[in-house]
């Protein structure tokens, strides 16, 4: 608790590098910068896919809120500063399995759907990383039925 408040405290006050807990190599980070990346895509990471993004990752890697939390800004600043996301996609294809590369696949849904509605960037989005992470057309359609609210009415693309 005290090292997040210090470090949040060295940022404020503008004092060195932001301080970085998981490495870039790192399978979390990676999957959490798709995520971010995803709810990103519209030009708006707004609070309920942040709420969002950090349930999905602490349930997923049994995080405390504390690291969940940072574990997305973290994922937010890499996400900003890679030029693509070829780098977080090979780090994935890398360390998870595919039925691991599945899960991965429907917490991207789970981002999309957070906010209520589809956008059309979002889940173009979502089914070019789901490929790129050799998931099925398939498998990408069944997880995105899977994930989808109950209530959810229409095809509601914005």
């Amino acid at each position: 608790m005290f090292d997040a408040l210090k470090a949040f405290m060295s940022d404020f006050m503008g004092k060195g590098e932001p301080s970085r807990t998981f490495a870039m190599d790192d399978m979390r980070l990676a999957s959490a910068a798709l995520l971010v990346h995803v709810a990103d895509a519209d030009g708006h990471f707004g609070e309920v896919e942040r709420n969002r993004a950090q349930t999905l990752v602490a349930e997923r890697f049994q995080l405390d809120h504390a690291k969940a939390v940072q574990l997305v800004r973290e994922a937010l600043e890499r996400d900003h500063e890679e030029a693509g996301i070829d780098t977080f996609v090979n780090i994935l294809k890398r360390s998870l399995d595919p039925d691991a590369r599945l899960k991965i696949v429907a917490m991207m849904w789970d981002i999309v759907f957070a906010d209520g509605k589809v956008n059309e960037v979002e889940e173009s989005m979502v089914w070019r990383i789901a490929e790129m992470l050799e998931i099925s057309q398939d498998e990408r359609e069944t997880l995105r039925r899977s994930r989808m609210p109950d209530d959810f009415s229409g095809p509601g693309i914005v």
